[in-house]
């Protein structure tokens, strides 16, 4: 990709963008080479390698070549080769672990990072290399998942050359960009010079239909590159980017690559641009600024001395007569031993920026500053490619540019949606507590150890409070069993389920959502021969066999059964009083017999359940005469008869 293409030259082996100084001395491919020539360059290099001459020292130097025109992926096949060929060089081997990462070879580039920070002699990329292998695990985890943002190209303004470096003109409300689509050839890169362009589109929601126009003197220059420029919302002031020309006039000036110009709009027209005051480095590449909202605060990306390594962002105070306060460090929160570039700020000053230093998918990813945490945007917005140069037009919609796969050149402009995921936490709130066989009230229990079950397997245990009181986070579109077990105890079992009770992403209203789900663990004294009603088993007249509704309550006493292995009951039968004695007998010792078989044919021994029908003769309300004194008299109840040691 070409995103430091208006750069007459980029990183040397100590992470520095060089200048454009011409070279003499040996071949016509090392004079081109040393003029930054890289295209020529790369050229006349394998025509020395298809005629056999000096093999390792060529592949050194088309891998340089490459990597310093910004397309390190093309160079791993020649970094290999001449390592292979033993040549001398204490950086190549960290470069082509980078060349391997780029192409997302990470495993290989991981264990090559580890061996050059271990081994390496450059203490800078020494840095590096451990920061690279740190993450090269993050990065194979970056590229197996993907994002709901949306990703368009923007067909209207994408050429074959490269465009970057989007944002908006107040005074026109045209939106500008760099280009090289027109001019002479960058011998860089073999593309033309960058310069900036704009377009005021027919429709700006779907951004189609314009007229691209290159803008003029004073701002572009035929020899020079220029691009990312940033407006003042007022629209007084630009600043943008502006290579030198390699002229020995401009190094004595001191304009050794590139630097931030500054232009003031004054009667309708730009002032000529001059060196921004207060915010360039004699010694270092100043580019990719971008304005704040408000206009007060610039950032910028720089290679000066003093930072965290490579390039790193700065930000630096714009006062009312268009001076700039000293420029200050991000900081290594933001900054790393890689290279940080292209801030930008949205509407409600959240930072996104460029980086190849953060774990990444490979060359340059798009980050942004969320809740105080830096945070890879991930696909699609990244790729495999350089992704870089964002530019908010809202919070949650912009532009950026990528020289990913599929695109019209060596870099587009697409635009981009976050489709901002509200995320959902679920918690379970628990109570652990205990109810005596009288049936007095119940009590919190302390101290009591809950298990937590999901598919059968144990996952872990919580340990209630002095009050009883617990809480677990729970998985999404999970089911869980919570079982409390005290000995004298019936065992207390509670299932609770996060399937289907995540809200629509539109009723979120917050960016975490927490849903807290109440959960009653009660652990009930067990009583020997002390009788306990099966709820809602009903029965059809005059009929024994078990219904579904019945099967839903019988299951749950298998639970106990279950989750109470020592236990021994009766289960029991009873009718009403209506109806001969010894018919009630015999039906209700058909019920018992039943409800008994249902429950022996889900795996429960046969001596542990005894079936005993009673008939009428143990009423709960004797003399019934009402319906619902006849049905709470018709009833199925069980009790212990006996406990295992």
């Amino acid at each position: 990709m070409r995103k430091l293409i208006y750069l007459c030259a980029v990183a040397g082996s100590a992470g520095l963008l060089g200048g454009c100084a011409t070279a003499g001395g040996g071949s016509k491919a090392d004079k081109r080479f040393a003029r930054g020539e890289y295209e020529p360059a790369i050229e006349l290099y394998k025509k020395d390698l298809a005629k056999g001459r000096n093999a390792g020292y060529a592949n050194l130097r088309i891998a340089e070549a490459y990597r310093l025109s910004n397309r390190i992926g093309e160079a791993e096949p020649y970094y290999k080769a001449a390592l292979d060929a033993k040549i001398r060089s204490a950086d190549a081997p960290f470069y082509h672990a980078l060349a391997l990462k780029t192409n997302g070879n990470y495993d290989e580039a991981a264990q090559r990072f580890a061996a050059y920070a271990e081994n390496g002699s450059n203490r800078t990329l020494v840095a590096r290399a451990e920061l690279e292998a740190k993450n090269s695990k993050l990065s194979q985890e970056l590229a197996a998942t993907r994002t709901r943002d949306e990703v368009q190209p923007v067909a209207q303004l994408n050429s074959p050359s490269s465009e970057f470096g989007a944002t908006f003109m107040p005074q026109t409300k045209e939106l500008i960009f760099a280009s090289g689509r027109e001019g002479k050839t960058y011998l860089g890169n073999g593309l033309g010079f960058n310069d900036l362009y704009a377009i005021k589109f027919d429709d700006d929601q779907a951004m189609t239909g314009g007229t691209v126009r290159k803008l003029t003197a004073p701002i572009n220059t035929t020899d020079m590159h220029e691009a990312s420029a940033t407006f003042t919302p007022d629209g007084r002031f630009m600043v943008f980017a502006r290579s030198n020309n390699g002229t020995k006039k401009q190094a004595k000036l001191g304009l050794q690559s590139v630097d931030l110009y500054m232009s003031a709009y004054q009667n309708g027209a730009w002032t000529e641009p001059e060196l921004a005051r207060g915010l360039n480095s004699r010694s270092a590449d100043d580019f990719s600024p971008m304005f704040s909202p408000d206009g007060k605060t610039l950032y910028f990306a720089s290679s000066r001395s003093g930072g965290q390594g490579g390039t790193d962002l700065y930000k630096a105070e714009l006062s009312e007569n268009g001076r700039f306060s000293p420029p200050e460090n991000l900081g290594e929160q933001i900054n790393t031993p890689g290279n940080e570039s292209f801030p930008a700020l949205a509407p409600d000053g959240t930072l996104y920026f460029s980086s190849d230093g953060h774990a990444g998918l490979g060359k340059l990813d798009i980050f942004v500053v969320e809740k105080g945490k830096v945070k890879n945007l991930g696909a699609p917005i990244n790729s495999a490619g350089d992704d870089f140069a964002p530019y908010l037009l809202t919070n949650t919609t912009g532009l950026f540019a990528s020289d990913r796969s599929g695109g019209q050149g060596a870099d587009d402009l697409y635009s981009f949606k976050r489709n901002m995921f509200k995320e959902v936490v679920f918690f379970v709130d628990g109570t652990v507590q205990t109810r005596p066989a009288s049936g007095g009230a119940v009590r919190p229990l302390g101290g009591e150890p809950v298990a937590v079950y999901s598919k059968g397997q144990k996952l872990q245990d919580v340990t209630a409070d002095a009050n009883g009181k617990f809480s677990l986070k729970l998985d999404s579109a999970t089911a869980y069993s919570l079982v409390a077990e005290r000995t004298g105890y019936f065992t207390a079992r509670q299932g609770v389920k996060t399937i289907g009770k995540r809200p629509p992403q539109s009723q979120l209203t917050n960016d975490l959502t927490e849903i807290r789900i109440p959960v009653t663990l009660t652990l009930t004294e067990i009583v020997k021969n002390k009788a306990i009603v099966v709820e809602n088993i009903f029965y059809d007249y005059d009929k024994a066999n078990i219904r579904p509704d019945a099967a839903v309550e019988l299951d749950k006493l298998v639970e106990t059964l279950t989750d109470n292995p020592k236990i021994t009951i009766e289960l029991s039968s009873h009718t009403d009083s209506r109806g001969k004695d010894a018919y009630n007998l015999a039906l209700s010792q058909r019920r018992a017999q039943s409800a008994v078989d249902y429950i022996l044919s889900k795996g429960i021994e046969a001596s542990r359940v005894t079936a005993k029908g009673y008939g009428e003769t143990r009423p709960v309300i004797k003399n019934a005469k009402t319906e619902a004194e006849y049905q709470q008299n018709r009833r199925t109840e069980f009790k212990v008869t006996r406990i295992a040691e």
